[in-house]
């Protein structure tokens, strides 16, 4: 059972309803909207100044949850764990893309406000919704020339038959593109594991670094950070604030400093300490590719010299709440080093989720990170059937 099948039989709601739901899981997601460097420039943030005070979780239902539990056994406490965390990631994904699938609703709702037949004037409208909802326009083009046939083909005449023509066209291309695709981050078979982040400034990834650190010290992990952001003021600062937060050591030199040198440090410290999970920051200097690319070779040289598999992945980290240039800087990116997987950060406060789209159509890179709030453990491992539920669910006819 394909993707959008999956979604008409389980996850459909009448569309009167489900826009009510997304409209609570927006207000909801947006009173998290509150943590240092989540600069959301995204127009809709204004919004989450209204209801930041509102839903706040009361730290008695916690407490009141724990004694409930006194009695069980530990096998009934496991399971019920399960069962809950299973039912949070579902949740995650539902509240993270609130906005996005609240917005990609509006824009075809739009599309089929004056709907009276399907023409050239119909593609050229659906091809332009299409690239407004950050879907990128090549995928905009083919959706909408396999469109053509196919809407003819089922002879849909009415809103619901072409709104879910284009759902499961964009549904199915998305899962087509992903074929083969490895989401999953890898790790070192022995000796210390070395993630190196790349991303432009103000992206969010030191942000992502530290949950990332918080992540696998929590599984029991020895985590080192290397700050190799030597150049933009108050990065290596920023980055050493994360570790005294997360509880993990950093390497660090002043700025200006080679970064090359940084991350040697780093991989020898690693090395000779026992640590299992290195993460590595560099800069994001990306209006100068060529400086870019040697510093970023160096520091790929460096790693590899001390350990051979290294980097097991390299990670660029992406603005969702950018859109298309989001789609640009990847391209670009992709361009001076050997990108491995996304990191999609502050996906909860935009309407532009459909990116990820984008990305995989046109760039066959796998999104691996997903931010999907503002909380220490809201950066998620990507999930494609997840994110494609809490985009496009409710936006299809109930299955009958």
């Amino acid at each position: 059972m394909g993707f959008f099948d999956k979604l008409k039989k389980a996850f459909s709601f009448e569309p009167e309803n489900e826009e009510n739901e997304a409209e609570k899981v927006a207000d909801k997601a947006e009173t998290e909207m509150s943590d240092a460097n989540y600069a959301d420039s995204d127009e809709e943030t204004s919004k989450s100044e209204l209801v930041e005070k509102k839903a706040q979780p009361e730290p008695e239902q916690a407490g009141e949850k724990t004694h409930e539990t006194d009695g069980e056994n530990d096998s009934e406490q496991s399971a019920s764990k399960d069962v809950l965390e299973e039912k949070t990631e579902e949740e995650r994904y539902d509240k993270g893309l609130a906005k996005s699938r609240k917005g990609f609703g509006a824009k075809i709702n739009a599309l089929l406000a004056n709907f009276r037949h399907v023409d050239e004037d119909f593609f050229d409208d659906l091809e332009e919704t299409l690239i407004e909802a950050d879907v990128g326009y090549e995928t905009a083009m083919n959706i909408s020339d396999e469109l053509r046939d196919e809407v003819k083909l089922r002879n849909a005449k009415k809103k619901s038959d072409v709104s879910d023509a284009i759902i499961e066209r964009l549904v199915n291309l998305y899962e087509e593109s992903g074929k083969g695709e490895d989401n999953a981050l890898h790790f070192a078979k022995q000796g210390p594991t070395v993630f190196l982040f790349v991303g432009v400034n103000g992206v969010g990834k030191t942000t992502t670094i530290g949950k990332l650190a918080h992540r696998y010290k929590e599984e029991g992990k020895k985590v080192l950070l290397a700050a190799g952001d030597t150049f933009r003021a108050g990065a290596i600062e920023q980055l050493a604030e994360w570790g005294r937060r997360v509880g993990v050591d950093v390497v660090k030199k002043p700025e200006q400093s080679d970064p090359a040198a940084v991350v040697y440090d780093a991989v020898v410290k690693a090395k000779q300490e026992n640590y299992d999970i290195l993460l590595v920051d560099t800069a994001g200097r990306l209006q100068n590719k060529v400086n870019l690319m040697k510093e970023l070779d160096k520091i790929k040289r460096v790693i590899t010299r001390e350990v051979p598999d290294a980097p097991h992945e390299v990670l660029l980290a992406l603005d969702a709440t950018t859109g298309q240039n989001a789609l640009t800087q990847a391209k670009q990116f992709k361009e001076v080093t050997d990108v491995t997987g996304i990191v999609l950060t502050k996906l909860d406060g935009t309407a532009r989720g459909g990116i990820v789209l984008a990305i995989r159509n046109e760039l066959k890179l796998p999104v691996k990170l997903v931010g999907l709030g503002e909380q220490m453990d809201d950066l998620r491992d990507f999930d494609p059937q997840e994110f494609v539920i809490g985009l496009f669910k409710g936006l299809v006819a109930k299955d009958r």
